[in-house]
């Protein structure tokens, strides 16, 4: 037998709601989270509905009316105020006031007189009074001594087909049998800059100004005001720990080390200390500190990055060798990826049975860090541990640390991605280094912003990273370098470059691989760190603009825009009245001009209308008249508009 028989309405397809409620979605303060369900009952009888939700500190629901779309679709949205948790879920009942209110009317039009109707009415406006006070509750017992009144009849039939009745109806109704859904839904809320963030990545042990001597902590504090002034808020630091010396590898690579070469950052540990210890060279632990709190002086943030894995001088090696595959010798298995082969680098194998105390070792690394000041953590080939692993873990520290921002770097199958994104990590890494060409890029922002990923998924661009050299910057052409960039950091709200070398356009690759030549990661590097270009003067530009207007703070706030050619790619944004419409010339060789389609009718702008669109990358103003107009990009000269709509 059903719980309540008088139960009769349906709520199905809720959206957004992942896997069935088994994750949460993601906002920021400030987001709306707009919902929809398809509500309906047997019957002729109208539908009521209300979008409950809460803070997940809080007792009361908080509830707004849903409103009818179309087909029994029915949608409300409920605003996003602080960080934590908040739940939501629907209730729904047959609403008989408003089903009596519809059927009065329909008689009233078909000339019949409803004096027995109105008699009907006043028992359900009795009702409501009981739960009405002060001119409510007055203007209901008006409205009952109307409907009791035949002396009264007109303007009783006229008060019950009113507007004002109607909001009474909504304000107090009588909810009765009400269904509720069978869960309720989650929406996981970080702080802002899980939201929107620009990161810039530097090995410090380059960040010495004098040719030849390796960097430390206090070399990168002398660049915050060149990166801060460029505005980056996020200063991302591959590993910083003590490098392992067995099979240490040499410059680009060379499976043989040469004396003093420094090693792969990524070979973490030595007797000096594993995850959790300093590399010396780069200075102390007071030190790192230090950075962390100068930083902070400049609005930045310092982010770590998480490489489970270890030089086979790291002191889990003898401390704990039950967290390593072994082969049939006794030996541990080193890291592969054939043809590839890392003898420097020994894996952590998660199928080990003492996998309780390594979950709990890797959870101390992350609060030790957090200890030291660090909210934010890039980790290094998510996708090859257990997604119950990172669940698990950054629920644990996200306990302590609910501010913590983890950011996946997982360059993997698109399932993959998605599920670690769903199991806990804030932002994470995509294909868009490798999507060059329109169709491409309009494909797959469709699929990040249009698609249920829009929901749970934070898409962070970068044009390059210390490991990836795309084959589309390899011939070194400056146009190139600025389109990429300049989508990157429009496109989305979370990017991030790899300097110096991005913008700095390094581009020589090792023969036949998207790989850097001379890379970073085998040895020290010395930069030009007061060299300027075009690049560098747009990347400034382009993030200031970003943290002056709102439609560029956002990621789902994307519409497409059509545009007759093929090299010419056009996107609005719009948050409020900040209205900008980006046109990128994708022919980093040519000048290329066409017709945009501008969506006025999402502006509300009419057909014939002329209005104001100002580049804020140039300062050039051009009047525009309503939906199609002219662009033309030269990428010798700037490859791309920015615009500002104004009326």
């Amino acid at each position: 037998m059903p719980v309540d028989g008088q139960i009769r309405v349906v709520i199905e397809k809720v959206v957004p709601e992942i896997d069935g409620g088994r994750f949460p979605i993601k906002a920021v303060p400030g987001e709306t989270i707009a919902v929809e369900a398809d509500i309906f009952l047997d019957g002729h009888d109208k539908v009521a509905a209300r979008l409950l939700y809460r803070h997940a500190d809080e007792a009361a629901w908080s509830e707004v009316p849903m409103k009818f779309i179309i087909n029994d679709r029915w949608g409300a949205s409920f605003p996003i105020e602080k960080e934590g948790n908040y739940l939501y879920t629907i209730e729904g009942w047959a609403d008989h006031i408003a089903s009596w209110q519809h059927e009065i009317s329909l008689k009233i039009r078909d000339g019949q007189r409803v004096t027995s109707e109105l008699l009907a009415g006043l028992v359900l406006v009795r009702g409501m009074t009981e739960k009405a006070e002060g001119e409510d509750r007055q203007g209901l017992e008006w409205i009952a001594g109307l409907f009791q009144d035949e002396n009264q009849y007109d303007e009783a039939i006229r008060v019950a087909q009113s507007d004002y009745f109607t909001e009474l109806l909504n304000r107090y109704p009588e909810r009765k049998h009400v269904a509720r859904y069978a869960r309720e839904l989650v929406v996981a809320v970080d702080r802002p800059r899980a939201g929107f963030s620009t990161w810039y990545c530097l090995f410090p042990r380059s960040a010495s100004q004098e040719p030849g001597r390796h960097g430390t902590f206090r070399d990168v504090e002398k660049l915050l005001p060149r990166i801060s002034g460029m505005g980056f808020d996020v200063l991302y630091l591959p590993p910083i720990h003590p490098i392992g010396m067995a099979f240490r590898k040499g410059r680009n690579n060379n499976v043989v080390a040469q004396p003093g070469e420094p090693g792969v950052p990524y070979g973490i540990g030595s007797e000096l200390g594993g995850h959790t210890a300093i590399h010396p060279d780069l200075g102390t632990l007071d030190d790192f500190k230090h950075l962390i709190a100068i930083a902070a002086n400049y609005g930045m943030e310092v982010a770590m990055d998480l490489a489970i894995q270890c030089s086979p001088d790291h002191p889990w090696a003898k401390e704990h060798p039950e967290w390593f595959k072994k082969r049939p010798d006794g030996t541990i298995q080193y890291a592969e990826n054939p043809p590839k082969k890392y003898q420097d680098i020994y894996p952590i194998n998660f199928e080990t049975e003492a996998w309780p105390g390594l979950w709990q070792e890797l959870k101390e690394i992350l609060l030790t860090w957090a200890s030291w000041g660090v909210r934010m953590v890039r980790v290094d080939n998510p996708h090859t541990k257990p997604f119950q692993f990172w669940e698990w873990v950054i629920g644990e520290v996200r306990k302590q640390y609910p501010d913590m921002i983890f950011l996946a770097e997982a360059f993997t199958k698109p399932k993959v991605m998605q599920q670690l994104a769903k199991r806990g990590f804030q932002q994470s890494y995509t294909y868009y280094t490798w999507r060059n060409n329109k169709y491409e890029l309009e494909e797959y922002m469709r699929e990040l912003t249009q698609s249920e990923m829009k929901y749970y998924y934070r898409p962070n661009f970068w044009p390059t990273t210390h490991d990836i050299n795309p084959s589309i910057l390899q011939p070194g052409h400056e146009p190139q370098f600025l389109i990429r960039y300049f989508l990157a950091a429009t496109l989305v709200s979370n990017y991030g470059i790899f300097g110096p070398s991005f913008e700095l356009m390094e581009h020589v690759p090792i023969p036949g691989k998207e790989e850097y030549l001379n890379s970073e990661k085998y040895e020290v590097r010395s930069w030009d760190w007061n060299q300027t270009n075009k690049l560098i003067y747009l990347i400034s530009l382009v993030n200031r603009i970003r943290h002056e207007n709102p439609a560029l703070q956002a990621t789902n706030n994307l519409t497409l825009c059509r545009i007759d050619d093929d090299a010419l790619m056009a996107y609005l944004k719009v948050s409020g009245d900040n209205q900008l419409l980006m046109v990128v010339n994708l022919d980093a060789y040519g000048r290329r001009a066409g017709m945009v389609q501008v969506p006025t009718w999402q502006l509300g702008i009419g057909d014939d209308q002329t209005y104001q669109v100002r580049d804020l990358l140039t300062g050039a103003q051009y009047t525009w008249r309503g939906q199609w107009n002219y662009v033309e990009l030269d990428p010798n000269m700037l490859p791309m508009h920015l615009l500002k709509i104004e009326r």
